[in-house]
């Protein structure tokens, strides 16, 4: 695969000839399971924000006029922070499953226990910013600072640096050279782009990226694009079925992204619980953080320029 400057279009990637991924222990197939640790961090009235945030929650849009608190929308969010993340915690910690913490610091700040939990289960930690914040809507020197806050604020409460970043919304065009620029990163993940990792070149530093995904992302839920659990299930399922079959040609690699308001609601854990079921089936999948990937990636793949 050509290694391209960062933000150069690719529609080529590794085509036909995929990389032999050489997961661990032979391991036909690598799964990583995020979950987004966010609320808190929001936009909201209370915090001087023009507005609520109603994204990705079960709120009704519109209903509320502008400049007036979105009750219904701010307590959905502070039942992901104090109930769901725990419940969703839980299931995770006793199946001894591996996760990635998606972090916004401004949440951890707002809910010290969850802080206490992740530093103590020693969970992999993935930087997604401050707050809520549109980078692709600040100057070069505000997403500079805000970068290096987010990372400050990480350290300080938890100990330890993220090793990987992914920004709330879009990043902008500098994002990932302010990253390489800040230094500490194994990777970022603000990519949709493919199912395995990849190289890009950073004004001559080569970067990797781990992509996210939008598809495996129980953003669905929230959105009524899937209406339940089972249908949760389902979707997860059918992609975990898709790329273990290939995987008998070349190992895949499957990520899924959760959200404590969203996937932390008793109505919809069962879905994450059969999914799990069904991984456990399976003794050539090897569920790791993504920082874990990562390095991974970084020893078995590095990057080839010629």
């Amino acid at each position: 695969m050509k290694i391209l400057p960062n933000g150069q279009r690719d529609f080529v990637g590794y085509g036909r000839n995929r990389p032999d991924a050489r997961w661990p222990g032979g391991a036909r197939m690598a799964l990583v399971i995020v979950l987004n640790v966010e609320e808190g961090a929001e936009p909201s009235l209370p915090d001087g924000d023009a507005a609520t945030e109603i994204a990705l929650t079960d709120g009704i849009f519109g209903e509320v006029p502008a400049g007036t608190r979105d009750f219904v929308a701010e307590t959905l969010f502070e039942y992901g922070s104090r109930v769901g993340f725990w419940r969703l915690h839980d299931l995770f910690v006793e199946r001894g499953v591996p996760l990635t913490m998606n972090v916004c610091t401004q949440a951890l700040l707002r809910n010290p226990e969850i802080a206490s939990a992740i530093r103590e289960g020693k969970f992999d930690l993935c930087c997604h910013g401050d707050r809520f914040l549109r980078q692709f809507n600040m100057s070069e020197d505000a997403e500079r600072n805000a970068i290096a806050a987010a990372v400050k604020g990480l350290q300080q409460t938890l100990g330890r640096a993220p090793l990987g970043w992914q920004s709330r919304y879009s990043p902008s065009e500098r994002t990932r050279a302010l990253l390489v620029e800040h230094g500490g990163f194994l990777y970022d993940a603000d990519s949709y782009a493919d199912d395995l990792p990849y190289w890009v070149d950073v004004a001559g530093k080569l970067h990797l990226i781990v992509p996210h995904t939008f598809t495996n992302n129980d953003n669905r839920l929230a959105t009524a694009k899937l209406a339940t659990a089972s249908e949760f299930y389902e979707h997860l399922a059918s992609a975990f079925r898709v790329l273990h079959a290939e995987s008998a040609r070349s190992p895949r690699l499957m990520t899924v992204s959760l959200h404590s308001r969203i996937s932390g609601q008793p109505a919809r854990l069962e879905g994450i619980s059969r999914f799990l079921d069904l991984v456990a089936q399976h003794d050539d999948v090897w569920i790791a953080g993504r920082s874990d990937l990562a390095r991974h990636w970084i020893a078995e793949h590095p990057p080839v320029t010629s």
